[in-house]
């Protein structure tokens, strides 16, 4: 038998070329069977694939959607508070009397209705405010301080049907009372028959009553007719956000307020 195997080796050695072209003659019969065997195979791997790709491109759709909405909300933040800084921005360009004591408060609740117009501030009584003390916006005169707690008060705007501020108009200085009626644009009332009041004259406080200054911007002349005349108040109502609440009793009012007025020279 080793003799055998020994001759076989030696005649495979001898027919090398002959062996190589039957291994490639099997090959190329067996070629057409492999290939339909692994087609299935590559088919299933190819769609594993592309399912895979998919979940890849729903998982970033997933992480985009989330970021994108992470991104809107510090957007939001971010115009909220750039309108918070514009509305501190406006009432520390306001002026106030020299000595006048003030406190800048975050408007928390609005009453307005059909029947009130007051807004809720977060400072009170421990922070020194008290009534009648006025509101202040950058652009005017917003109201007026009535109801004062210990960490909040109450402010009365202009427009509400109880308010009652003395005015006068900018140019001939007659003296008038702005009277809200519960609407956007309070009335002037009790003007001397001689005034004319002008569309776009400012209106101003003047200073009667001793409760505010004279001067301090209420709004413009927006309608002239035979039985009223109103006012548009130069406060943006539903842009208000903080409120400058100014103690005007500490002020140096001297040669401000008109003699004989509380509060002014006598």
């Amino acid at each position: 038998m080793l003799c055998t195997a020994f001759g076989l080796m030696l005649a495979s050695r001898s027919q090398t070329a002959a062996v190589e072209r039957l291994r490639i003659l099997i090959a190329d019969a067996f070629a057409p069977i492999l290939e339909l065997m692994v087609q299935p195979v590559a088919t299933v791997t190819g769609m594993l694939d592309a399912v895979g790709g998919m979940a890849d491109v729903y998982a970033e759709n997933q992480r985009l959607h989330e970021e994108n909405a992470r991104l809107l909300q510090w957007h939001e933040a971010a115009l909220a508070v750039q309108q918070e800084n514009e509305s501190l921005r406006q009432l520390l360009n306001l002026p106030t009397q020299s000595g006048a004591r003030f406190v800048t408060a975050r408007i928390i609740g609005d009453n307005g209705g059909a029947f009130v117009r007051t807004v809720l501030v977060s400072s009170g009584a421990r922070d020194g405010l008290r009534k009648n003390q006025a509101a202040v916006t950058g652009e005017g005169l917003a109201g007026r301080v009535i109801e004062v707690g210990e960490r909040a008060a109450r402010v009365l705007l202009l427009t509400d049907i109880n308010s009652r501020i003395p005015v006068a108009l900018e140019k001939s200085r007659a003296r008038a009372v702005l009277a809200g009626d519960n609407g956007p644009m309070p009335q002037l009332v009790h003007l001397p028959p001689d005034a004319a009041p002008a569309i776009g004259e400012r209106v101003v406080t003047s200073g009667f009553g001793g409760l505010f200054p004279p001067g301090i911007p209420v709004g413009t002349i927006a309608r002239v007719g035979p039985d009223e005349i109103r006012v548009m108040p130069l406060v943006a109502w539903d842009r208000m956000e903080y409120l400058r609440l100014v103690d005007y009793e500490a002020a140096d009012l001297s040669g401000l307020l008109p003699e004989g007025v509380a509060g002014g020279p006598r």
